[in-house]
């Protein structure tokens, strides 16, 4: 009854009509069932034929690094690998991609420091903020040991001073500046009043503060205000090409970095 069944099966199936051929080659109901022949396959450890993609973290997580999982899709990574140390082949280190190169914030701090140097016109292509928020935290910590809490002064003076400066640089200017090109100039010009602030927290720690008021701390905080001026107004006429108003350019700029050092002072 069973081999009559099957005999059955092999003549009559309605899904895979040629699957008689699969079982000993032959299609004809005259071939008996004890007959029947099936492939041999051997099949290896599946975890041999995985690919690693642990390797690049370690510990069993993560994927690795530039290697495409089935169909060329990237494999998915767990929440651990996410922050480790590896990442895909050729991808820029996160600070870059935040913006944040060392290299360009000390190329144009040495471009503020030494200003009897000529400035490149194309120093400010990237218009990164991390540089001028850097100078500015670092005004306000040296301010704090002097005794100053000024944060939200320096807030509110860089932010006023960016906005103004940015309507009247729009005014001059014949192509336009974007604020954020005003910005990073100014938060880069800054440098000297970080210098200054320094100066006047190692006064004040040192038990000098007489050195820091009077007709002393006037014309050493002047200095540092021409420096600020001179660097800031040199770059402005440098990248937007207007060499013939500096001087204009030069006293909105100096009202700024007058106010920064009285935030020093007093």
């Amino acid at each position: 009854m069973v081999a009559e069944c099957q005999r059955s099966l092999l003549q009559h199936n309605v899904l895979f009509p040629d699957s008689a051929q699969y079982y000993g080659g032959a299609s004809s109901s005259t071939q008996r069932p004890d007959d029947l022949q099936f492939a041999q396959y051997t099949y290896g450890d599946a975890r041999s034929s995985t690919p690693s993609y642990a390797s690049s973290y370690g510990g069993g997580v993560g994927y690795s690094s530039g290697t495409p999982g089935p169909g060329g899709v990237p494999p998915t990574f767990s929440i651990a690998a996410a922050f480790s140390t590896g990442g895909f082949e050729g991808e820029p280190p996160l600070l870059e991609e935040l913006g944040i190169r060392f290299d360009h914030i000390g190329q144009k701090a040495m471009s503020v420091l030494n200003f009897t140097r000529p400035v490149d016109p194309h120093i400010f292509d990237d218009t990164d903020l991390a540089g001028p928020l850097i100078f500015l935290v670092a005004f306000g910590v040296f301010l704090l040991l002097a005794g100053k809490a000024h944060f939200s002064y320096i807030y509110a003076l860089g932010t006023v001073g960016c906005v103004s400066l940015s309507v009247v640089l729009n005014l001059m200017s014949e192509n336009g500046v974007d604020i954020w090109l005003t910005a990073s100039v100014l938060g880069y010009c800054t440098l000297p009043m970080v210098i200054l602030s320094f100066l006047y927290a190692l006064f004040h720690l040192t038990g000098l503060d007489s050195l820091s008021g009077g007709i002393p701390g006037f014309i050493l905080s002047s200095v540092f205000v021409l420096w600020c001026t001179h660097s800031a107004s040199l770059m402005f006429t440098t990248v937007l090409s207007m060499n013939n108003q500096r001087l204009l350019i030069a006293y909105p700029i100096a009202l700024l970095y007058i106010a920064f050092a009285q935030l020093a002072i007093f």
